[in-house]
């Protein structure tokens, strides 16, 4: 499964295209769909983002919850209804959707920030605020991972 870390801040250009980050690129090149699905955050102000393995991953836990249930329906409707998939041009762009755009107030720029398996696309003054309150929250709840396997 694809990993995303890092943040890139990348140009809209007049035609509606943003390059997807080197590195992003990499991690999805040996997926069957070569470009990503994104669909709207029903947390934030946002496009969640991710390869088709994460989908299919995604479908394969949904499809553990008890069919025609309000709890299938409700994660069904959020996380397929909405969501496109963005095939990456010759040159490593895709083509964001207007509903998408809006959906996270994005306008001449955007950030891609990596969130491990997923990453999200942000109005870049939005991701900074955003992120220097969760490093605020971390540090009052004293938030830890534990160790995996002992490691350093």
């Amino acid at each position: 499964m694809a990993l995303f870390i890092d943040t890139f801040i990348n140009k809209i250009d007049r035609k509606g295209r943003i390059s997807v980050p080197a590195s992003y690129r990499a991690a999805l090149a040996g997926q069957v769909f070569q470009g990503i699905v994104a669909f709207p955050s029903f947390k934030f102000s946002a496009v969640q983002c991710a390869g088709m393995d994460w989908m299919t991953a995604l479908t394969e836990t949904v499809s553990k919850v008890d069919l025609f249930s309000d709890e299938h329906d409700d994660l069904t409707a959020t996380l397929f209804a909405d969501a496109k998939q963005l095939a990456f041009d010759g040159e490593g762009r895709i083509m964001l959707p207007e509903s998408l755009m809006q959906h996270a107030a994005i306008g001449e720029a955007a950030a891609f920030v990596g969130r491990g398996h997923t990453f999200e696309i942000w109005q870049p003054e939005k991701l900074e605020a955003y992120k220097a309150e969760a490093r605020r929250r971390a540090l009052e709840k004293g938030r830890t991972l534990p160790r995996n396997g002992g490691g350093a």
